[in-house]
């Protein structure tokens, strides 16, 4: 049986049918967005999974990665402040949030970022003198990240870190940076020592300054002391009592012959005076002691009775 010239239009354009459906099928991978153009102007973004399009008047025009990306930031010689060249490298991390901007709204993307971000590490590095860029690192990429992201707003994307790996001073400098370091801590070095020898002069002098506080209080209480016995046998005298004197003299002979006996010196000691003043001044201190302890003699003993008292002869 033969077919007609109407049958075969129709298998024709069932067959047309199914071709273009092939060729409208559009399956989109995670990660990813593709942008759709019809007669070259774009119209819809296609999302992660199956997708539709019209593979007659519409194309895919850019296929855009939403996954953030790394970008190196190569080596180049930055002039800081203080006119030191350096050799600065980076990296930085950026995503697309807006596949139809990404594609459009910049040509070259990973060019357009990786000079945007060379161009505003200059600037920022050379606005600060050397000792700040290599100890404010993280201020540093806290101001290129704020800087590059919003100048690449427009573009879609989304600047999320960026890092300054290496700032590599020339070596005639890392050897001036090293003395000075070096120099530094010998200065904190012999301040310390300064400081420790400043501390111990003090402890020491307030210890003396304790110590003769502590000598003069005791020589005070001394001579209060003193005067005190004075003040008495003075007292004592005034009122006719001769005996108070004879034991006072007596009491300083017998201090000054203890002293002389326990002395470490072997020699001789001549001692000019005579033997009866002593004895007679060991007569005084018995009638003293008499005339005191009379009152507290026992009952067997006549308070009469005196006790015996050594006398020279008068031979």
């Amino acid at each position: 049986m033969g077919f007609s010239g109407f049958d075969i239009a129709i298998i024709v354009l069932v067959f047309l049918v199914i071709i273009l459906l092939f060729k409208g099928i559009r399956t989109v991978p995670q990660g990813y967005n593709y942008t759709v153009e019809r007669f070259g102007r774009y119209t819809k973004t296609l999302t992660p999974g199956l997708n539709i399009i019209n593979p007659i008047f519409e194309r895919v025009g850019a296929k855009m990665n939403m996954m953030e990306q790394v970008l190196d930031v190569p080596t180049q010689e930055i002039i800081t402040r203080d006119n030191a060249i350096v050799g600065v490298d980076g990296v930085a991390f950026y995503q697309v949030l807006n596949a139809a901007q990404a594609a459009y709204q910049v040509a070259g993307l990973q060019n357009a970022i990786l000079n945007l971000t060379m161009t505003n590490i200059r600037t920022v590095m050379g606005s600060m003198d050397l000792d700040e860029l290599l100890s404010n690192r993280d201020a540093i990429n806290e101001r290129l990240l704020r800087v590059v992201d919003e100048a690449a707003h427009p573009w879609g994307i989304k600047i999320t870190r960026v890092e300054i790996k290496d700032i590599n001073p020339p070596a005639n400098l890392v050897e001036s940076m090293g003395r000075q370091m070096m120099a530094e801590r010998d200065k904190r070095a012999q301040i310390l020592a300064a400081e420790g020898l400043k501390q111990s002069q003090i402890l020491e002098a307030e210890g003396r300054r304790e110590a003769a506080f502590r000598d003069a209080e005791a020589r005070e209480r001394s001579a209060e002391a003193e005067a005190k016995a004075t003040q008495v046998v003075s007292e004592a005298i005034a009122k006719g009592d001769v005996q108070a004197i004879n034991y006072f003299v007596a009491q300083k002979y017998t201090e000054a012959l203890a002293k002389i006996g326990s002395s470490s010196n072997n020699k001789i000691v001549l001692m000019p005076f005579e033997a009866s003043s002593l004895i007679g001044s060991l007569g005084g201190i018995g009638e003293i002691a008499r005339e005191v302890f009379k009152g507290d003699s026992p009952s067997g003993t006549r308070q009469g009775s005196r006790p015996p008292i050594m006398r020279q002869s008068d031979s």
